[in-house]
C-alpha cells in the first residue's frame, strides 16, 4: 500500500499490465510505470522515485472485523460487477499453476511456497509460513531490531512487533488454549493480538508494529536478493 503523493503532487494510478504477477501501474499525470511490489517508477519522467508506503496488516477480514467493528469495507463497482470484470473467489488456486517467469536459481524453497518478508534497515528476511504454524510465536531479530512474529488464532493473520519494551527485549510464548489468542513475556504480563498488554505489570504498554509481507519466495527473492531465510528453531 502506497501514498499517491510524490514530491507535492498527487498522483492518480491504473492498472497499466502485470509482470510475473506483479501490477504495473501508471499515472496519468506524467505516465510513468510503477511497481507493485516495490513503489518504484521504472519508466517514465518519474523513473527512480519511490512512492512512500502506508503500513498494513495482513489479517482475515474476520480479524480486522473483530478489532474495527465499525470499519469501512470498500465496495464492488456495481458496473464492473455486472460486466464480470472480478476476478472469481479461486483465482489464488489458479494463479499457483501459472508459470513463474524468473531466472530464480537459488532452490533452497520451492517457487510458490508461502513466506512472511521483513524488511528493516536494508537486511530482508523471509519466515516460511509453514515454519510459523509449527513455531507460533518466532523470536527473531532483523537489521537489528527483536522481533516476535505470531500467528493469529485463525491460522492465517500474521503480524510482527518489535520485542523491545522499555528498553528491555522481552520473550514471549503463547499463552495454551487461550482464545483469543494471548502472548505471555517474563515478567507475567498478557498480550493481544493488537501488540497491547492487557494484564500483567506491562498493562497498558503496546509493541510497535513491523510492516509485513505475505509474498512467494520466487517473488520475495526477486526483489530481497540478498534476503535470509529463518530455520526452525533459529534465534
Amino acid at each position: 500500500m502506497w501514498e499517491t503523493t510524490v514530491d507535492g503532487r498527487v498522483l492518480h494510478f491504473h492498472l497499466a499490465g502485470i509482470n510475473n504477477q506483479n501490477f504495473i501501474m501508471r499515472d496519468d499525470e506524467t505516465g510513468s510505470w510503477w511497481q507493485q511490489v516495490t513503489g518504484k517508477a521504472i519508466f517514465g519522467p518519474l523513473q527512480g522515485k519511490h512512492l512512500k508506503p502506508v503500513f498494513h496488516d495482513e489479517l482475515t477480514f474476520a480479524t480486522w472485523k473483530r478489532e474495527e467493528s465499525q470499519g469501512r469495507v470498500l465496495r464492488p463497482d456495481e458496473r464492473v460487477f455486472a460486466r464480470q470484470e472480478y476476478e472469481t473467489a479461486d483465482w489464488e488456486q489458479r494463479m499457483e499453476r501459472v508459470p513463474v517467469a524468473t531466472l530464480l536459481q537459488d532452490e533452497s524453497l520451492g517457487k510458490r511456497v508461502l513466506v512472511v518478508g521483513i524488511t528493516i534497515k536494508g537486511s530482508a528476511k523471509a519466515y516460511p509460513f509453514t515454519a510459523l504454524q509449527k513455531q507460533n510465536p518466532i523470536i527473531d531479530s532483523v537489521g537489528g531490531t527483536p522481533l516476535v512474529i505470531v500467528l493469529g488464532d485463525d491460522g492465517k493473520s500474521v503480524r510482527a512487533f518489535d520485542r523491545a519494551v522499555d528498553g528491555h527485549k522481552r520473550e514471549f510464548f503463547l499463552k495454551p488454549n487461550s482464545s483469543p489468542l494471548r502472548l505471555i513475556d517474563e515478567t507475567g504480563s498478557e498480550w493481544d493480538f493488537t501488540g497491547l498488554a492487557v494484564s500483567g505489570p506491562l498493562a497498558g504498554k503496546t509493541l510497535t508494529k513491523i510492516a509485513v509481507l505475505e509474498d512467494y519466495w520466487f517473488d520475495w527473492k526477486t526483489y530481497n536478493p540478498k534476503t535470509a531465510i529463518y530455520a526452525l528453531g533459529e534465534r
